[in-house]
Protein backbone atom coordinates (compact mmCIF):
# COMPACT_ATOMS: atom_id res chain seq x y z
CA UNK A 1 0.00 0.00 0.00
CA UNK A 2 1.61 3.46 -0.99
CA UNK A 3 1.33 6.70 1.36
CA UNK A 4 -1.41 7.94 -0.64
CA UNK A 5 -3.45 4.58 0.16
CA UNK A 6 -2.76 5.09 3.75
CA UNK A 7 -3.50 8.81 4.06
CA UNK A 8 -6.62 8.17 2.41
CA UNK A 9 -7.80 5.31 4.64
CA UNK A 10 -6.79 7.30 7.72
CA UNK A 11 -8.37 10.61 6.56
CA UNK A 12 -11.79 8.13 6.09
CA UNK A 13 -11.71 6.64 9.27
CA UNK A 14 -10.75 10.19 11.25
CA UNK A 15 -13.27 12.19 9.45
CA UNK A 16 -16.25 9.71 9.27
CA UNK A 17 -16.19 10.40 5.61
CA UNK A 18 -17.69 7.12 3.25
CA UNK A 19 -15.83 5.99 0.54
CA UNK A 20 -17.09 6.97 -2.89
CA UNK A 21 -17.21 4.01 -5.66
CA UNK A 22 -17.68 5.17 -9.33
CA UNK A 23 -18.67 2.47 -11.52
CA UNK A 24 -17.93 4.02 -15.20
CA UNK A 25 -17.70 3.01 -18.96
CA UNK A 26 -17.62 4.82 -22.55
CA UNK A 27 -17.09 3.67 -25.58
CA UNK A 28 -14.90 5.75 -28.35
CA UNK A 29 -12.32 5.50 -30.75
CA UNK A 30 -8.85 5.21 -28.52
CA UNK A 31 -6.50 3.57 -31.16
CA UNK A 32 -3.67 5.35 -28.90
CA UNK A 33 -5.30 3.65 -25.45
CA UNK A 34 -1.50 2.02 -24.65
CA UNK A 35 -0.69 5.36 -24.28
CA UNK A 36 -3.03 6.39 -21.63
CA UNK A 37 -2.18 3.76 -19.00
CA UNK A 38 0.46 4.73 -17.09
CA UNK A 39 -0.70 8.87 -16.43
CA UNK A 40 -4.04 7.04 -15.31
CA UNK A 41 -2.09 4.39 -12.86
CA UNK A 42 0.00 7.02 -11.42
CA UNK A 43 -2.84 9.63 -10.93
CA UNK A 44 -4.90 6.68 -9.62
CA UNK A 45 -1.70 6.00 -6.88
CA UNK A 46 -0.88 9.98 -6.04
CA UNK A 47 -4.56 9.66 -5.02
CA UNK A 48 -5.36 6.68 -3.39
CA UNK A 49 -7.86 5.52 -5.74
CA UNK A 50 -8.19 1.61 -5.69
CA UNK A 51 -10.13 -0.59 -8.27
CA UNK A 52 -9.89 -1.61 -11.78
CA UNK A 53 -9.76 0.19 -15.02
CA UNK A 54 -9.75 -1.03 -18.30
CA UNK A 55 -8.70 0.36 -21.74
CA UNK A 56 -8.77 -0.89 -25.01
CA UNK A 57 -9.25 0.31 -28.38
CA UNK A 58 -12.90 0.80 -27.74
CA UNK A 59 -12.53 2.47 -24.88
CA UNK A 60 -12.90 2.76 -21.09
CA UNK A 61 -14.50 0.75 -18.12
CA UNK A 62 -14.23 0.19 -14.28
CA UNK A 63 -14.87 0.29 -11.42
CA UNK A 64 -13.11 2.67 -9.01
CA UNK A 65 -13.53 3.65 -4.85
CA UNK A 66 -11.89 6.47 -2.52
CA UNK A 67 -12.09 9.65 -1.49
CA UNK A 68 -14.21 12.46 -3.03
CA UNK A 69 -11.30 14.47 -3.77
CA UNK A 70 -9.41 11.34 -5.24
CA UNK A 71 -12.57 9.96 -7.40
CA UNK A 72 -12.92 13.12 -8.35
CA UNK A 73 -9.45 13.72 -9.83
CA UNK A 74 -9.77 10.46 -11.58
CA UNK A 75 -12.63 11.48 -13.64
CA UNK A 76 -11.65 15.17 -14.49
CA UNK A 77 -8.14 13.10 -15.97
CA UNK A 78 -10.94 11.22 -17.57
CA UNK A 79 -12.85 13.68 -18.96
CA UNK A 80 -9.99 15.74 -20.01
CA UNK A 81 -9.23 13.14 -22.81
CA UNK A 82 -11.15 14.64 -26.05
CA UNK A 83 -12.75 11.19 -27.06
CA UNK A 84 -13.96 10.50 -23.04
CA UNK A 85 -15.33 14.18 -22.81
CA UNK A 86 -19.01 12.72 -22.31
CA UNK A 87 -17.99 10.19 -20.05
CA UNK A 88 -21.20 9.19 -17.38
CA UNK A 89 -19.93 7.62 -14.05
CA UNK A 90 -22.94 5.90 -11.09
CA UNK A 91 -21.93 6.64 -7.94
CA UNK A 92 -22.67 4.61 -4.84
CA UNK A 93 -20.44 4.73 -1.02
CA UNK A 94 -19.23 1.59 0.80
CA UNK A 95 -18.36 2.04 4.69
CA UNK A 96 -14.86 0.66 3.91
CA UNK A 97 -12.04 0.89 0.98
CA UNK A 98 -13.98 -2.10 -1.18
CA UNK A 99 -10.67 -2.90 -2.88
CA UNK A 100 -7.10 -4.21 -2.16
CA UNK A 101 -5.30 -2.20 -5.02
CA UNK A 102 -5.30 -0.79 -8.22
CA UNK A 103 -5.21 -1.68 -11.88
CA UNK A 104 -4.61 -0.32 -14.61
CA UNK A 105 -5.38 -3.32 -17.65
CA UNK A 106 -4.69 -2.53 -21.73
CA UNK A 107 -7.18 -5.05 -23.18
CA UNK A 108 -8.83 -6.03 -26.86
CA UNK A 109 -12.52 -5.19 -25.30
CA UNK A 110 -13.53 -3.13 -22.29
CA UNK A 111 -16.53 -6.12 -22.07
CA UNK A 112 -15.42 -9.45 -23.64
CA UNK A 113 -17.93 -10.70 -25.94
CA UNK A 114 -16.07 -11.65 -28.95
CA UNK A 115 -17.82 -11.20 -31.60
CA UNK A 116 -15.65 -9.42 -34.70
CA UNK A 117 -17.71 -6.32 -35.95
CA UNK A 118 -20.19 -5.42 -32.76
CA UNK A 119 -19.71 -1.74 -32.57
CA UNK A 120 -21.81 -0.02 -29.98
CA UNK A 121 -20.65 3.66 -31.93
CA UNK A 122 -22.46 2.01 -34.90
CA UNK A 123 -26.06 1.12 -33.51
CA UNK A 124 -27.43 -0.10 -30.25
CA UNK A 125 -30.73 -0.55 -29.11
CA UNK A 126 -32.94 2.40 -27.53
CA UNK A 127 -32.18 3.91 -24.23
CA UNK A 128 -34.75 3.45 -21.41
CA UNK A 129 -34.76 5.83 -18.10
CA UNK A 130 -35.41 4.09 -15.18
CA UNK A 131 -39.02 5.63 -14.35
CA UNK A 132 -40.30 4.31 -18.03
CA UNK A 133 -38.87 0.69 -17.51
CA UNK A 134 -41.74 -0.58 -15.27
CA UNK A 135 -43.97 0.27 -18.14
CA UNK A 136 -42.11 -1.48 -20.60
CA UNK A 137 -41.06 -5.06 -18.91
CA UNK A 138 -44.76 -5.21 -17.57
CA UNK A 139 -46.29 -4.93 -21.14
CA UNK A 140 -46.86 -8.50 -21.40
CA UNK A 141 -45.68 -8.46 -24.82
CA UNK A 142 -42.14 -7.75 -23.96
CA UNK A 143 -39.27 -10.29 -24.09
CA UNK A 144 -37.59 -9.19 -20.62
CA UNK A 145 -33.93 -10.40 -20.94
CA UNK A 146 -30.90 -10.66 -18.03
CA UNK A 147 -27.86 -10.46 -20.15
CA UNK A 148 -25.58 -10.87 -16.57
CA UNK A 149 -23.82 -14.49 -15.67
CA UNK A 150 -25.70 -16.78 -13.96
CA UNK A 151 -24.03 -16.38 -10.80
CA UNK A 152 -25.23 -12.72 -10.98
CA UNK A 153 -29.13 -13.60 -11.47
CA UNK A 154 -29.06 -15.76 -9.01
CA UNK A 155 -29.43 -13.33 -6.12
CA UNK A 156 -31.66 -11.01 -7.85
CA UNK A 157 -33.27 -10.13 -11.37
CA UNK A 158 -36.48 -8.36 -12.52
CA UNK A 159 -39.72 -10.33 -12.20
CA UNK A 160 -40.35 -12.42 -15.51
CA UNK A 161 -36.92 -11.91 -16.74
CA UNK A 162 -35.05 -14.36 -19.20
CA UNK A 163 -32.00 -15.68 -17.65
CA UNK A 164 -29.75 -17.01 -20.35
CA UNK A 165 -27.73 -18.94 -17.78
CA UNK A 166 -24.28 -17.80 -19.46
CA UNK A 167 -21.69 -18.55 -17.13
CA UNK A 168 -19.18 -15.50 -19.58
CA UNK A 169 -20.64 -13.08 -21.58
CA UNK A 170 -18.98 -14.71 -24.71
CA UNK A 171 -21.72 -17.42 -24.51
CA UNK A 172 -24.22 -14.43 -24.44
CA UNK A 173 -24.19 -14.87 -28.93
CA UNK A 174 -25.06 -18.52 -28.48
CA UNK A 175 -27.47 -18.86 -26.05
CA UNK A 176 -29.69 -15.83 -28.23
CA UNK A 177 -29.22 -17.80 -31.51
CA UNK A 178 -30.93 -20.75 -29.49
CA UNK A 179 -33.28 -18.85 -27.37
CA UNK A 180 -36.21 -19.22 -29.92
CA UNK A 181 -37.59 -16.10 -30.06
CA UNK A 182 -38.83 -16.41 -33.51
CA UNK A 183 -40.83 -13.10 -33.72
CA UNK A 184 -38.36 -10.79 -34.36
CA UNK A 185 -40.66 -7.09 -34.23
CA UNK A 186 -41.70 -8.24 -30.43
CA UNK A 187 -40.25 -5.75 -28.07
CA UNK A 188 -37.44 -6.97 -25.96
CA UNK A 189 -35.75 -5.29 -22.90
CA UNK A 190 -32.31 -6.18 -21.77
CA UNK A 191 -30.60 -5.00 -18.41
CA UNK A 192 -27.36 -5.77 -17.32
CA UNK A 193 -24.91 -4.35 -13.45
CA UNK A 194 -24.18 -0.71 -15.10
CA UNK A 195 -25.55 -0.66 -18.73
CA UNK A 196 -22.46 -1.93 -20.72
CA UNK A 197 -22.88 -4.89 -21.40
CA UNK A 198 -26.24 -4.05 -22.95
CA UNK A 199 -24.34 -1.85 -25.35
CA UNK A 200 -22.88 -4.78 -27.05
CA UNK A 201 -25.97 -6.84 -26.30
CA UNK A 202 -28.39 -4.23 -27.46
CA UNK A 203 -25.73 -4.10 -30.73
CA UNK A 204 -25.62 -7.75 -31.36
CA UNK A 205 -29.41 -8.10 -31.43
CA UNK A 206 -30.47 -5.55 -33.87
CA UNK A 207 -27.48 -7.20 -36.07
CA UNK A 208 -29.21 -10.56 -35.76
CA UNK A 209 -32.14 -8.29 -37.40
CA UNK A 210 -33.87 -8.01 -34.13
CA UNK A 211 -36.16 -4.79 -34.33
CA UNK A 212 -37.38 -3.15 -31.22
CA UNK A 213 -34.28 -4.00 -28.70
CA UNK A 214 -34.12 -1.69 -25.91
CA UNK A 215 -31.84 -2.03 -23.01
CA UNK A 216 -32.23 0.45 -19.47
CA UNK A 217 -30.28 2.81 -19.08
CA UNK A 218 -27.60 3.20 -16.17
CA UNK A 219 -28.30 -0.24 -15.74
CA UNK A 220 -29.87 -2.22 -12.15
CA UNK A 221 -27.85 0.64 -10.24
CA UNK A 222 -29.56 3.55 -11.78
CA UNK A 223 -32.96 1.69 -11.09
CA UNK A 224 -31.83 0.77 -7.54
CA UNK A 225 -30.44 4.10 -6.97
CA UNK A 226 -33.46 6.22 -8.88
CA UNK A 227 -36.46 3.87 -8.61
CA UNK A 228 -38.61 3.82 -4.64
CA UNK A 229 -38.21 0.57 -3.39
CA UNK A 230 -42.40 0.44 -3.07
CA UNK A 231 -42.49 0.93 -6.56
CA UNK A 232 -39.49 -1.32 -7.61
CA UNK A 233 -40.12 -4.63 -9.99
CA UNK A 234 -36.23 -5.63 -8.68
CA UNK A 235 -36.20 -8.58 -6.88
CA UNK A 236 -33.25 -9.57 -4.40
CA UNK A 237 -30.08 -8.07 -4.51
CA UNK A 238 -27.18 -7.05 -7.67
CA UNK A 239 -23.89 -8.12 -7.40
CA UNK A 240 -21.71 -5.55 -7.37
CA UNK A 241 -17.51 -7.04 -8.57
CA UNK A 242 -16.28 -5.54 -5.17
CA UNK A 243 -15.39 -6.54 -1.65
CA UNK A 244 -19.57 -4.94 -1.33
CA UNK A 245 -20.04 -8.34 -3.21
CA UNK A 246 -23.91 -6.52 -3.58
CA UNK A 247 -26.41 -3.81 -2.64
CA UNK A 248 -30.21 -3.01 -3.00
CA UNK A 249 -32.63 -0.33 -3.42
CA UNK A 250 -30.73 2.92 -2.74
CA UNK A 251 -27.97 1.43 -3.51
CA UNK A 252 -27.54 -0.11 0.47
CA UNK A 253 -25.11 -2.77 1.01
CA UNK A 254 -26.78 -6.65 0.56
CA UNK A 255 -26.36 -9.16 3.35
CA UNK A 256 -24.56 -11.16 1.10
CA UNK A 257 -21.06 -12.68 1.51
CA UNK A 258 -17.79 -13.58 -0.94
CA UNK A 259 -16.99 -17.13 -1.23
CA UNK A 260 -12.70 -17.36 -1.41
CA UNK A 261 -13.20 -20.61 -3.39
CA UNK A 262 -15.08 -20.07 -5.90
CA UNK A 263 -16.02 -15.97 -5.75
CA UNK A 264 -19.97 -16.52 -6.29
CA UNK A 265 -22.18 -14.26 -3.71
CA UNK A 266 -23.42 -16.62 -0.75
CA UNK A 267 -26.39 -15.64 0.59
CA UNK A 268 -27.92 -15.20 4.16
CA UNK A 269 -30.09 -18.92 3.64
CA UNK A 270 -26.61 -20.57 1.99
CA UNK A 271 -24.06 -19.23 4.73
CA UNK A 272 -26.19 -21.43 6.92
CA UNK A 273 -25.91 -24.63 5.13
CA UNK A 274 -23.38 -27.22 6.58
CA UNK A 275 -21.56 -26.52 3.38
CA UNK A 276 -20.81 -23.27 3.66
CA UNK A 277 -17.26 -22.53 5.77
CA UNK A 278 -15.70 -19.25 5.45
CA UNK A 279 -12.57 -18.98 3.41
CA UNK A 280 -13.06 -22.73 2.20
CA UNK A 281 -16.57 -23.75 0.60
CA UNK A 282 -20.07 -22.72 0.07
CA UNK A 283 -23.30 -24.71 -1.46
CA UNK A 284 -21.92 -23.47 -4.64
CA UNK A 285 -18.37 -25.51 -5.39
CA UNK A 286 -18.46 -27.69 -1.69
CA UNK A 287 -18.93 -30.47 -4.53
CA UNK A 288 -16.95 -30.21 -7.32
CA UNK A 289 -13.94 -29.48 -5.26
CA UNK A 290 -11.85 -31.79 -2.89
CA UNK A 291 -10.72 -32.04 0.32
CA UNK A 292 -7.26 -31.29 -0.53
CA UNK A 293 -8.87 -27.95 -2.34
CA UNK A 294 -10.42 -26.73 1.21
CA UNK A 295 -7.22 -27.47 3.06
CA UNK A 296 -5.23 -25.44 0.47
CA UNK A 297 -8.09 -22.73 0.53
CA UNK A 298 -8.38 -23.11 4.25
CA UNK A 299 -4.45 -21.92 4.02
CA UNK A 300 -5.20 -19.26 2.01
CA UNK A 301 -8.06 -17.75 3.77
CA UNK A 302 -5.52 -17.49 7.18
CA UNK A 303 -2.49 -15.78 5.45
CA UNK A 304 -4.87 -13.49 3.72
CA UNK A 305 -6.35 -12.37 7.35
CA UNK A 306 -3.23 -12.45 9.16
CA UNK A 307 -1.85 -9.93 6.14
CA UNK A 308 -4.97 -7.75 6.92
CA UNK A 309 -4.66 -7.64 9.91
CA UNK A 310 -1.28 -6.46 9.44
CA UNK A 311 -1.81 -3.89 7.19
CA UNK A 312 -4.73 -2.86 9.29
CA UNK A 313 -2.11 -2.25 12.32
CA UNK A 314 0.53 -0.46 9.63
CA UNK A 315 -2.08 1.84 8.63
CA UNK A 316 -3.08 2.68 12.41
CA UNK A 317 0.56 3.21 13.52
Amino acid sequence: MTGSDRSTEANSRTSNQPVIVAALYHFARLPDHEALRIPLADLCDRSGVRGTLLLAREGVNGTIAGSRAGIDAVLAHLRAIPELAQLEHKESTAHKMPFRRMKVRLKSEIVTMGVPDIDPLEGVGAYVDPKDWNALISDPDTIVIDTRNDYEVGIGTFKGAMNPQTSTFREFPGWVENAGIEDKSKPIAMFCTGGIRCEKATAFMRAQGYENVYHLKGGILKYLENVPEEESLWEGSCFVFDERVAVTHGLREGDEILCRACRNPVTPEEQSSPLYEEGASCPHCYNSRTDEDRKRFRMRHRQMLAERAAQTDKDQS
